[in-house]
This record gives structure tokens, C-alpha cells and sequence, in this order.
């Protein structure tokens, strides 16, 4: 597959279904994503609604897939003391993942600082050799995608640092405040 440089928003989930072979890695450090604040059921999530489960979305439907086949997904969110709306959000939507198939870990900010991680630096790492970051405006979301030796060998780094210490769902959540 020839590797485009930038993927637009429409072909996002067509990449994340046949740009990789093996493994899909994301670091989650922002303390809010538009996507999730655009929707109905964040702004319910805000008024004390628990959010309904989202098994049939394509975001799910298609980790399934992937997972049914061998692939792997996988992240490490960090989280700020206390967290923020929308990290409890994420918190409380977590369990729909994981059902898929997908392993998300936490990590609080404080804690990755403490191990030199790049707390801002939000990206996707795909097989160990091709790095994803995601340019957002007003206008255009689409993903920015590099094979350059030196980010793909950094973000292996912050990879490997990150889910050392990161703790699985179970445990973190048992450690905060209800998201709710």
C-alpha cells in the first residue's frame, strides 16, 4: 500500500480499517475532543445522563473486525487531577471499547510528566513505523501521517514508556471518582 501523506476526515475510518497490518497505538492527551463535544450524548453526559451504549457505531464496528482478525488497538489516555468533563466522559464510554476488543489505559498527566512523556503530543502509531496525528480546525479534521525514523523510533519511546506505567481500565477507575 503506497502511504498517502495526509488522510482527509471522509477516508479516516477507511484508514484505520486498511492502513495497518498489525498494531494500532494511540496516545490520548488532550483534555478535550470537539468530536465528542459535538454530540448529544456528551452535552447529556454533562446534565448527569450516563451515556447509552454505542456498540453499532462504525468507530466499533470496525475495531470488532480488526480485532476478530488479529489486529491490535490500543491506548494510553492520560488524565488530569481532577479530570476534565470530557475525560470523565471518556472514562464512562470506556467499556464500550473494550468490548470491542480494544485495550485502553490510563495514565494521570502528572504521573507521565513525572517519566519525561510529551503530555501534548496526541498521535497514533501504526506497525512501529508510520506516526498519525490528527490536524483539527474549525474547517478540516484529517490525520497527518509520517514514516520519518526519528518520530516513528520517538514515538516507540513514548509508547513503551507510557503502557509500562499506564494501568488497565479496571484498575484506574477504581482508583477515581465515579466519571458519573
Amino acid at each position: 500500500m503506497t502511504l498517502p501523506s495526509v488522510v482527509s476526515a471522509a477516508r479516516i475510518l477507511d484508514f484505520f480499517r486498511d492502513g495497518f497490518e498489525h498494531t494500532a497505538w494511540r496516545l490520548e492527551t488532550r483534555r478535550e475532543y470537539a468530536a465528542d463535544q459535538e454530540t448529544v450524548e456528551y452535552r447529556q453526559f454533562l446534565q448527569g445522563v450516563a451515556p447509552p451504549r454505542d456498540e453499532d457505531g462504525p468507530w466499533f464496528v470496525n475495531v470488532r473486525a480488526q480485532t476478530a482478525t488479529g489486529r491490535r488497538i490500543a491506548s494510553v489516555r492520560l488524565v488530569d487531577e481532577p479530570a476534565t468533563d470530557n475525560q470523565r466522559y471518556l472514562l464512562a464510554t470506556t467499556p464500550d471499547n473494550l468490548g470491542t476488543g480494544e485495550d485502553i489505559r490510563y495514565l494521570h498527566r502528572s504521573a507521565a510528566a513525572a517519566i519525561g512523556l510529551g503530555c501534548e503530543e496526541d498521535f497514533w502509531l501504526f506497525d512501529s513505523r508510520v506516526v498519525a496525528r490528527f490536524n483539527c480546525n474549525d474547517t478540516d479534521r484529517r490525520m497527518e501521517l509520517t514514516t520519518d525514523p526519528e518520530q516513528v523510533v520517538r514515538a516507540c519511546r513514548i509508547r513503551d514508556a507510557a503502557w509500562h506505567h499506564a494501568a488497565r481500565y479496571e484498575e484506574f477507575i477504581r482508583r477515581v471518582r465515579s466519571p458519573m
